[in-house]
């Protein structure tokens, strides 16, 4: 595709700043609650995830003041005011908070909303048993009900679906009245962690791990959180759909972002460049442009938020690409794998899953008008919106407002871009 077939009215041109990390944000809540004293964060955006986090902690005894958009005064305290928890439809704020309500000795149940209520969360139960809680599940689903206080000891931990968990755990278990040694299988989702031990350190915990493959964390009890000033950086994985759209039509320039963060979703960059995209890195921005794209491989197993936007540059690609860690689609706001091929195919567009392989095969090519539906998933909305850049012919998106979730600013950001100066 050369720029002569990018539709006049969607190319994009200018710059954009994404929203910040909301796996940042919810770490940093958790954190900011189990400490004494007040923590100032700066740079939070509201989305709905991050909404959920607050009120979890709101609920289980922090108290929050938010001095505006981007401002939250967060004085800590584990004194829950209610027995029951709502994480919204948040995965990660499901899996974190369920160890730190585990920290209290009343029971408290954690439940959610929408699709969370369909997602995994076995991996949590004996781990938790064996740290001396007692739990009643839902079969393996929320809601969950647990009562601590956690004690400590030796667990081992099925990581191979998810980092969560691992996440909630590394959180809480610092103040746990006994020392920890957490055995951690098939650890995924890596940089994830990465990104925990860091917030770890910023609050002042300390936490002994195996760098080589995460496969063992030993956490000392006993230990206390230091309230900080804390500004959150932006998200790689919503900068990561704006990038891909502008190698699909355009050139935009992403503000306040840096390549040296522990975010998974910086592997987009290796992803655009396979693909042939121009891509500028400087300090604190990076500058995307649209180049012929081509079939490119690309491994997703550690990055799988990444898939949408994946599907979306691979489809404007020539030729058949391949993406692999399918196998981590399953546990998503939807299935993610079933949901591209099925939504992407409306639009002309032949996707192939191989799970014997763990691998997804794209066939790039144009598109078709078509009414697509995003399932309720904000990362499968985005990868459709930015698909349609390729056409001047009517696409509709059913349910494009969860974006909320994630990016509430996403349709705004992509109009701000397309409304500019067209004789750039």
């Amino acid at each position: 595709m050369d720029d002569s077939t990018i539709p006049l009215g969607n190319r994009l041109f200018g710059e954009v700043t994404p929203p910040c990390s909301k796996s940042y944000a919810q770490r940093a809540l958790a954190a900011a609650l189990l400490a004494s004293g007040r923590t100032t964060l700066r740079g939070i955006e509201l989305c709905r995830d991050t909404l959920s986090a607050i009120a979890t902690i709101k609920a289980l005894g922090a108290e929050v003041e938010i001095a505006d958009d981007n401002t939250l005064y967060i004085d800590g305290g584990l004194k829950p005011r209610c027995r029951r928890l709502n994480v919204g439809e948040s995965g990660l704020a499901a899996r974190l908070f369920t160890p730190v309500a585990s920290l209290h000795h009343e029971p408290i149940i954690i439940d959610g909303e929408g699709t969370l209520l369909h997602r995994p969360m076995a991996m949590m139960v004996e781990p938790l048993k064996e740290l001396g809680v007692t739990l009643r599940d839902g079969g393996g689903r929320l809601p969950i009900e647990v009562c601590g206080p956690m004690r400590g000891g030796r667990i081992t931990v099925d990581g191979s679906m998810s980092s969560q968990f691992v996440t909630g755990l590394l959180l809480s278990l610092p103040l746990a009245e006994r020392d920890t040694t957490i055995e951690v299988e098939g650890a995924v989702s890596t940089p994830y962690i990465d990104m925990t031990l860091e917030t770890l350190e910023r609050f002042g915990v300390e936490v002994m791990y195996n760098e080589g493959d995460y496969s063992q964390f030993y956490i000392e009890g006993g230990q206390s959180y230091k309230p900080v000033d804390y500004t959150i950086e932006s998200d790689w994985s919503a900068a990561a759909t704006i990038m891909v759209a502008a190698a699909i039509a355009g050139e935009v320039t992403i503000k306040n972002i840096s390549t040296l963060s522990r975010q998974a979703d910086t592997a987009i960059c290796r992803a655009l460049e396979r693909a042939g995209a121009s891509i500028i890195i400087e300090e604190s921005t990076i500058t995307v442009a649209h180049r012929k794209l081509e079939a490119f491989e690309f491994d997703a197993t550690q990055c799988p938020d990444l898939f949408p936007a994946l599907v979306a540059l691979a489809a404007a690609a020539e030729g058949v690409s391949v993406i692999s860690g399918i196998g981590r689609l399953r546990g998503k706001e939807s299935d993610r794998g079933e949901v591209l091929r099925t939504e992407y195919a409306k639009l002309g567009i032949d996707i192939e899953l191989d799970y014997d392989a763990d691998q997804m095969r794209v066939v790039g090519g144009p598109i078709e008008p078509a009414e697509v539906d995003s399932h309720d998933d904000h990362r499968i909305a985005m990868s459709l919106a930015i698909t349609a850049l390729r056409t001047d012919k009517e696409i509709t998106i059913r349910n494009r407002e969860c974006v909320a979730k994630s990016y509430p600013s996403f349709f705004d950001d992509l109009d701000s871009l397309r409304a500019v100066d067209r004789d750039k």
